[in-house]
């Protein structure tokens, strides 16, 4: 089988190996490629792999060897789905392989704004400890997470997961979920406006879609206390960067830990590079290297499969 994988750097730029792939076929790797580049690159492809690379139906109509499409994340709107049923293309993804790294993540930013630690190291470093007058100083207010409300939006498995850690701190976790389930002592279920009300901490988990599209704007943030901290490692698109930047220069809102925006790379004038008290991880909640392996290696194992007749982890419209 021919495979073309078509961003294969950010998956693994050289700390995994790519050997379980290259044994089920002839396969080429490459580490980036333009949207123009991908009919020349994938034309006699029968599957290929990508993470980011859009596969619009100019693609797939293009592409008439093209049998599989592995998609390297769980999100799959990068490919025409309509596209590839129509031509009996296999679209695939990878669930769940990044649970507790992105709920690891939540709590990373959770504490670096709560304790600030990244800034009382380098205070160290300036020689500020050396010339205290006391055994210990603090620029920032230190608050322990104890007895704070945990709001989450979105109760799947990194929103649970994110839940189960908050409980491990002693936090109070409410949560605005739209399935039917039991939830485990200690979480409960409220509206949202409630949610937004309530939360000292809120962490959004929930997936990207036209309901939830600017779901924390300038209307919702108006609900919230001022001492509310807002936590994005879902979609960058779940928050109006505008109304959101506007709030923290304000003061309306504490702090914002994010590690996903609307556009990614950003642009240079994005307003929450600037914007006072908020904390940005370039998209990189999924990406520890314990969740990379797990990531290819999923990949290989949907290939394999359904090279075998089996189809897993198949995406529909």
């Amino acid at each position: 089988m021919k495979i073309v994988v078509l961003d294969g750097y950010t998956l693994n730029p050289g700390d995994l190996d790519w050997a379980p792939l290259k044994e089920l076929g002839d396969v080429t790797i490459y580490d980036r490629t333009e949207l123009s580049q991908v009919i020349e690159r994938a034309k006699d492809a029968e599957a290929i792999l990508t993470n980011k690379v859009v596969i619009t139906r100019e693609e797939i109509e293009q592409l008439p060897k093209l049998k599989y499409i592995g998609v390297l994340a769980t999100g799959y709107n990068i490919v025409d789905l309509k596209a590839a049923h129509e031509e009996e293309i296999v679209v695939t993804n990878i669930p769940a392989y990044a649970t507790m790294s992105v709920a690891q993540m939540v709590f990373a930013h959770i504490l670096n704004i709560s304790n600030q630690v990244a800034l009382h190291s380098q205070l160290v470093k300036q020689g500020e400890w050396s010339k205290s007058k006391d055994f210990c100083f603090w620029r920032t207010p230190q608050h322990e997470l104890a007895g704070y409300t945990l709001g989450i939006i979105g109760l799947g498995n990194t929103g649970m997961a994110t839940a189960k850690i908050g409980l491990a701190f002693g936090m109070k976790i409410k949560a605005f979920t739209s399935r039917k389930r039991d939830l485990p002592e200690g979480v409960e279920a409220v509206s949202l406006d409630e949610l937004y009300t309530t939360s000292d901490y809120l962490s959004l988990h929930c997936p990207l879609n036209p309901t939830t599209h600017n779901l924390i704007n300038r209307f919702s943030i108006d609900k919230m206390k001022n001492s509310v901290v807002i936590i994005n490692t879902g979609r960058g698109g779940l928050i109006n960067e505008e109304d959101l930047a506007q709030a923290l220069n304000e003061g309306r809102i504490a702090a914002a830990g994010l590690d996903v925006l609307v556009t990614e790379p950003p642009k240079s004038d994005n307003p929450l590079i600037k914007a006072k008290n908020c904390y940005i991880t370039p998209h990189i909640a999924w990406a520890t290297f314990e969740a990379r392996g797990r990531l290819l290696n999923m990949a290989v194992e949907n290939l394999k499969l359904y090279m075998n007749n089996t189809i897993v982890n198949q995406v529909t419209m």
